[in-house]
C-alpha cells in the first residue's frame, strides 16, 4: 500500500505517515489504532513485524512492546496475534500526564478495559469517568473515547478486544 493511499484511508498527510514510518514521528495510541485499522490488521499485529511471540505463554518481562513518547505510554502485547484468535490483550501504561489522543475516537472492536493500577480519566462522549485499580469498563465500536491518567504515579491498563473478522 502506498504512503498515499495509507494517508486517504486515515485521515493523515502523508508526510506524517512517512514520519512515522521512518521513525522519525511517535503517534499516539488513537492513531496507532487508526493505522492498523487502515491496514486491516490490529495493534497487537504491530508486534509480529517486531518480534513473534512463539507460544501460548506469554512470560513477565518477555512481551514485546512499542512505545508511544507522542501519549507518554507503553504497549505491551500480552499475547500471539494468531490468525484463529479471537481476544487481543494489551497492557498499557500511561505515565502521569499520557493520554490516548487530543480527541476521543471509537476503537475498531468492542473493547473491555481494566484498571490494574494507578487511576486513569476516562472520556466517553461527553462524560467523563475516574476509574481506579480494580475498575472495568466495556466500550462498544459506537462510543468514542480518549484515556488520561490524570494521576501522579504510571497506571496501567488491561484492555480485551474482539479480534476484527477478516
Amino acid at each position: 500500500m502506498s504512503v498515499r493511499t495509507l494517508a486517504t484511508r486515515t485521515d493523515f498527510s502523508p508526510s506524517f505517515i512517512s514520519q512515522v514510518e521512518n521513525g522519525q514521528a511517535s503517534p499516539s495510541i488513537a492513531s496507532l489504532e487508526r493505522l492498523a485499522h487502515a491496514l486491516s490488521v490490529s495493534l497487537v499485529e504491530f508486534f509480529a513485524a517486531t518480534e513473534e511471540i512463539p507460544t501460548i505463554v506469554t512470560r513477565a518481562g518477555l512481551a514485546p512492546e512499542l512505545r508511544s513518547t507522542w501519549s507518554r505510554a507503553q504497549i505491551q502485547a500480552l499475547g500471539p496475534s494468531r490468525p484463529r484468535s479471537r481476544l487481543e490483550a494489551l497492557l498499557i501504561t500511561l505515565e502521569p500526564g499520557g493520554l490516548s489522543g487530543k480527541h476521543p475516537s471509537a476503537a475498531a472492536s468492542d473493547t473491555f478495559a481494566f484498571i490494574v493500577e494507578g487511576e486513569v480519566t476516562i472520556t466517553v462522549g461527553e462524560s467523563q469517568h475516574t476509574l481506579r485499580r480494580g475498575d472495568a469498563i466495556t466500550l462498544t465500536v459506537d462510543m468514542p473515547h480518549r484515556w488520561e491518567n490524570t494521576g501522579l504515579v504510571p497506571a496501567q491498563i488491561l484492555v480485551v478486544s474482539a479480534r476484527l473478522p477478516r
